[in-house]
């Protein structure tokens, strides 16, 4: 929050696929020229065998590694890693700016829990977000993999964790125009898909929020549960459908938004590390 905020703008208002990442062994900070080199002669050569490359247009990829303390939460937590690809079409003008084609960063926002037992060889960067070409993430992930000796797996957010961040979001003050609280719901065991959204005033959201908090500052499961409870019972007596019946599977307010298949949106800068904090420890105990 106290960086750069052009440098953490880059983070916001795109739609962002979460991975966890395993410690990266032997990663150095001060070779990132280096691994920009390598990781851009990686992609040249998957490139020959047709891969990661748009179709039909001749790009050269330019490849950008460089550190974001920015994003640390506390100063055990390394700095993010932000990733870039970009182009240059050869037949655009010399002066013409490049074009982000995808961006990845490696962050890890107050994970004490790993970092503070990681041996020395291991860098801890659990929690990584891609926004670009699915052809881009397999390639820079496999070369991060082969490099590095680490996994990466896709991070799915489950209703639980869902319900916890609509709570926590609905209660944290906007200045400007806030959008709605939205909840999506799916039914299942039907034969078509059927979606249920339910959009709740952001004021009326964080009233009831604030009604039910009893410490400013720390949250609890039964607090939690009691704000979803009474979201539920309010759809019920209008609707007469049970929601705790079906399953939450997004969840949409001003801060930000996150589907369970493992896509976020980031909003609001202000905060953006809190959002980091908790994929940070969503990203964790799915490696532990």
């Amino acid at each position: 929050e106290s960086g750069d905020p052009q440098r953490t703008a880059l983070l916001l208002r795109k739609a962002w696929t979460l991975y966890s990442v395993t410690p990266l062994y032997r990663f150095c900070r001060g070779r990132l020229r280096d691994y920009a080199r390598l990781l851009s002669a990686f992609i040249a050569a998957e490139k020959q065998k047709g891969l990661a490359v748009e179709v039909g247009v001749e790009l050269d990829i330019k490849v950008a590694l460089s550190s974001l303390p920015e994003l640390q939460g506390s100063e055990q937590d390394e700095p993010a890693l932000l990733v870039q690809l970009s182009s240059r079409s050869r037949a655009s003008p010399r002066n013409s700016e490049d074009k982000i084609l995808w961006l990845g960063c490696f962050c890890c926002v107050y994970g004490d829990d790993l970092s503070e037992n990681m041996p020395e060889d291991f860098t801890c960067l659990p929690l990584f977000l891609a926004n670009g070409a699915e052809s881009y993430m397999s390639v820079v992930g496999n070369w991060f993999q082969k490099t590095f000796d680490c996994i990466f797996r896709r991070l799915a957010i489950s209703p639980f964790s869902l319900s916890w961040m609509v709570a926590m979001w609905a209660g944290c003050k906007v200045d400007k125009a806030a959008s709605a609280v939205e909840l999506v719901f799916s039914v299942p065991r039907l034969p078509q898909p059927l979606d249920i959204s339910y959009a709740i005033h952001p004021e009326d959201a964080k009233a009831l929020w604030d009604s039910i908090q009893k410490t400013p500052g720390e949250i609890t499961q039964e607090e939690v549960d009691v704000f979803m409870d009474c979201l539920y019972s309010h759809f019920h007596r209008h609707f007469k459908i049970r929601l705790s019946a079906t399953k939450l599977v997004k969840v949409s307010t001003a801060i930000a938004s996150a589907h369970c298949d493992g896509i976020v949106k980031m909003l609001h800068s202000q905060y953006l590390s809190g959002v980091l904090m908790l994929l940070t420890e969503l990203a964790i105990s799915q490696i532990q």
